[in-house]
């Protein structure tokens, strides 16, 4: 299973590459708060023990691998969309910013890029994306770890600053829960109004 967790980091690195980053997100789906991504160069041939997919994991699981990722790895980077962007240029091309700025961040330049999902952010970089990275691929997995205890840390934020929507249970998720808290107290300020066309 290992070299599996390797196959496509290992299959750029025998067309040349050096630097070759993992890239996912987290927070496509909620209903508020910005669209974060991460960028993860590995060591050759690491494997981190306990790193998968984000959603397969605990939180508690992720958090501890959070630190262990940000010091073991080669570089990282993590990076935002705001609410405001995602509003101005949709979900999608806000995802692909996101993307785009945490590649961009990496202190040591990556020269290939393996992006979670279906489509590829525009880079300057060689770069292809994989479907269900963050199952198939050690770098994408790191990154999405990293994605999500990012943005969830900042709903914990939000919990703080907007007791009534109940942020740190639902991370801005559509729930039942944050909907009915919506149509009690109206939007916030870091809502996206254009997910909230049909509760309103």
């Amino acid at each position: 299973m290992e070299t599996e967790w390797l196959y496509y980091e290992n299959l750029a690195r025998e067309k040349g590459f050096e630097n070759i980053c993992g890239v996912d997100e987290a927070g496509r789906g909620p209903l508020a708060g910005p669209v974060c991504a991460a960028a993860v160069i590995l060591k050759p041939n690491q494997i981190i023990e306990g790193v998968n997919d984000s959603k397969k994991l605990s939180e508690k699981k992720r958090e501890a691998l959070f630190d262990v990722i940000k010091s073991e790895v080669k570089a990282y980077s993590i990076a935002f969309a705001t609410v405001e962007e995602i509003e101005e240029m949709n979900i999608l091309n806000a995802t692909m910013l996101a993307m785009k700025r945490a590649v961009e961040g990496l202190k040591i330049k990556a020269d290939y890029a393996l992006i979670d999902g279906n489509r590829l952010p525009p880079l300057d970089i060689k770069s292809e994306y994989v479907i269900k990275g963050d199952a198939k691929s050690m770098s994408i997995a790191a990154a999405s770890i990293l994605a999500k205890v990012s943005r969830d840390r900042l709903c914990y934020e939000y919990a703080e600053k907007y007791p009534q929507y109940g942020f740190d249970k639902h991370k801005g998720y559509g729930t039942k829960l944050h909907t009915q808290a919506i149509k009690e107290y109206g939007p916030c300020e870091i809502h996206r109004m254009s997910f909230l066309k049909k509760i309103l």
